[in-house]
C-alpha cells in the first residue's frame, strides 16, 4: 500500500518516482518502432545497473538520442559516439551506446518493423495475475525466443532477461501483482 492509499506492486510503492512509473506506464501496451526503440535501448542500459537510475536519467536520454528517433539515431557517427561519451546526463558506457546506433540500424532493416517482430513474441494472456513477484521467472521461453530473433537480425544487448524486461515494461505481459491497482487494456 503506497502513502497516497493505493495498493502496488510493492516495488511501485519504493519512490515517488518508482510510483508514477508504475502507475502511468509500466505494463501498459506500448506499440511504436520509436517508442519501443527506445524500451529496448533503456532496457540495455540498465543491464547491470538499477533501473531507477536510468528512469531518472531518461529525460537526458531522451535528448542525447534525439528523442529515439530511428532514422537520426542510425544515423549517428563517431563524433556522436564522442558526445555520447562525454555526456553525464546519461549512462557512459561505450559498448552500451555502440549497441544502441547498431540496434536502430538493426531496426531499420526489419521489412516488419520492430513493434511488429517484437509483439510477435507476446504471450497469451494469463487467466490470473500472479501473487506475487515470486511467481515470475527473470527469462522466459518467449524472452529467450525475442533474443535469439533479435540477434539474429543484428542487435546487441538483448538476451533473454533484457528481453523479458522489455516485455514486461511494453505491457507484452501483465506482471501486476493480484490487488495492483492499476488495470490494464487489453494487449490485443
Amino acid at each position: 500500500m503506497g502513502a497516497d492509499g493505493l495498493a502496488r506492486c510493492a516495488w511501485g510503492s519504493s519512490t515517488p518516482d518508482y510510483a508514477v512509473y508504475h502507475d502511468t506506464e509500466w505494463g501498459r501496451p506500448l506499440r511504436g518502432d520509436d517508442a519501443l526503440y527506445e524500451r529496448m535501448t533503456l532496457e540495455a542500459f540498465q543491464s547491470g545497473l538499477s533501473w531507477l537510475t536510468i528512469l531518472r536519467k531518461r529525460p537526458a536520454f531522451r535528448l542525447a538520442f534525439d528523442e529515439f528517433h530511428l532514422p537520426t539515431v542510425a544515423a549517428y557517427g563517431d563524433a556522436d559516439v564522442t558526445r555520447l561519451l562525454a555526456d553525464a546526463g546519461i549512462v557512459r558506457n561505450r559498448a552500451k551506446i555502440e549497441a544502441a546506433i547498431a540496434n536502430a540500424h538493426a531496426a531499420l532493416e526489419l521489412p516488419e518493423g520492430l513493434s511488429a517482430l517484437l509483439w510477435s513474441f507476446a504471450p497469451e494472456r494469463r487467466p490470473a495475475r500472479p501473487s506475487s513477484f515470486a511467481e515470475l521467472a527473470p527469462i522466459t521461453g518467449e524472452s529467450t525466443a525475442m533474443a535469439k530473433a533479435l540477434k539474429k537480425r543484428g542487435f546487441r544487448f538483448v538476451g533473454p532477461t533484457t528481453a523479458y524486461a522489455l516485455m514486461q515494461a511494453a505491457g507484452m505481459v501483465d506482471d501486476h501483482i493480484v490487488g495492483c491497482h492499476v488495470t490494464l487494456p487489453s494487449a490485443t
